[in-house]
């Protein structure tokens, strides 16, 4: 579906309540930490539970979507529930919603009722849960969390959410519980009044990294290293300072300081988490789909920016972080994404740009990208009705010195990669 309607007869906590209660409700007998916001949700849910887990904490992770395989979504300990635990799975839930035929839960409850059961039955210490869409009627809200993250908020999925900001962060802020902490990335004026109010109205602690939290950040290069940033945060209780952060990229320095409030956050609420246990457990994070280099001839890179805040991110990331002479961007994105603003940070980073399809029923037709983006500006464009035409493409289009890079769509990266294991993309 190119628009899902964003009411409560799709987005229906009663259902996934209901069904989670014919399940024995085990989201009532895990503990979790909560994560909303625009993007760098998966990021920063990484780098907590790699933190908790290294803390010694058996750490449950639910994130989406999945790059490549259905069961990335459902972690243990950072290992993928397995494919006979899987059916299993839904072999439990399938009676649950066969006795639900008037009112059918959607593919996204099934999911998340599947990750508290796998939590719950392998008896994790904490699962750290990350919202699909919006906040306050997302499946996942049906949990009293130990401690609520809210990563940067900008436009995305407006046909559902709205198309300002405030409506946006109002969603999102849907998450809030009354006593559970909620530590929040710096966010534009607008937002922070919307959760600043949520906060006061629900009867929950709010702080801002680098307002509430003392936190900052800096970009480094050394021999050793290579480009990388690093960060600082400070509380009453906890100090970290001039940690490298995992993740290439100046936004995931952000995300890196929401999981180290939420740390902080835990560490006041009693839990036994070590500073050096954190640092070290942060050192180990590794996620799929973020700059991740697949190819080193021709240089390739893939990364599942998806809207124009995160194709902006990416373009400045790239530049901070990898030289090249010249960068080809293969682009294929979804209808219900704001294109027009994609492209225009496109432009901005991209020498020459070539458009394909994402790999899923949504996708716009890339010679109407082309189109919009001929239009716009005046860097060389082409299309490639298939991504390995699209690679073919580049592939003569760079030299050892360029740069490909892959994105627009969390598909496309995922086909990418499919491709890349299957030797296709030649």
């Amino acid at each position: 579906m190119t628009r899902v309607g964003y009411n409560h007869t799709n987005f229906n906590l009663s259902r996934m309540l209901r069904i989670l209660a014919g399940l024995g409700n085990p989201h009532k007998k895990i503990r979790t930490v909560h994560v909303a916001g625009t993007k760098g949700k998966g990021s920063t849910c990484h780098m907590i539970a790699s933190m908790l887990q290294n803390a010694g904490y058996r750490t449950g992770l639910y994130t989406s979507p999945h790059i490549v395989n259905l069961r990335e979504r459902i972690c243990i300990d950072g290992e993928l529930v397995t494919e006979p635990e899987f059916t299993r799975l839904m072999a439990k839930i399938a009676p649950v919603v066969n006795r639900s035929r008037r009112d059918e839960p959607t593919f996204f409850e099934i999911m998340t009722a599947a990750a508290f059961l796998h939590f719950a039955s392998h008896k994790v210490d904490v699962a750290v849960i990350e919202t699909g869409l919006g906040g306050r009627l997302d499946a996942t809200n049906v949990v009293k969390p130990e401690a609520c993250g809210i990563v940067s908020i900008s436009y995305d999925h407006v046909a559902q959410l709205g198309n300002t900001l405030e409506k946006i962060a109002e969603e999102k802020a849907g998450i809030f519980k009354p006593g559970v902490p909620v530590i929040s990335a710096p966010q534009v004026p607008a937002v922070k009044r919307v959760l600043r109010k949520a906060a006061e109205r629900v009867g929950c602690p709010l702080r801002f990294i680098g307002d509430d939290i003392e936190f900052s950040f800096r970009f480094e290069s050394s021999r050793a290293s290579g480009p990388h940033t690093r960060v600082c945060l400070a509380t009453p209780t906890t100090r970290f300072d001039h940690l490298r952060v995992p993740l290439l990229g100046e936004h995931q320095a952000y995300n890196c300081g929401v999981a180290l409030g939420i740390v902080d956050a835990l560490r006041q609420a009693g839990w036994k988490i070590p500073e050096q246990g954190a640092i070290d457990g942060l050192a180990k994070v590794r996620i799929e789909g973020r700059m991740e280099m697949i190819r080193e001839l021709p240089r390739t890179i893939v990364d599942a920016a998806h809207n124009a805040s995160s194709v902006a991110a990416l373009m400045r990331a790239i530049g901070q972080n990898i030289s090249y002479d010249s960068m080809v961007v293969i682009f294929g994105c979804s209808a219900d994404k704001d294109i027009d603003g994609m492209l225009g940070q496109l432009q901005l980073g991209a020498d020459k740009v070539i458009f394909t399809s994402a790999d899923t029923p949504r996708s716009v037709d890339p010679h109407d990208l082309h189109a919009r983006f001929v239009e716009k500006s005046q860097k060389m464009a082409q299309v490639g009705n298939t991504l390995e035409e699209a690679y073919e493409i580049a592939c003569k289009s760079v030299t050892r010195e360029d740069l490909i890079c892959i994105t627009g769509s969390i598909y496309l990266v995922g086909l990418a990669k499919r491709l890349q294991v299957a030797g296709r993309l030649q």
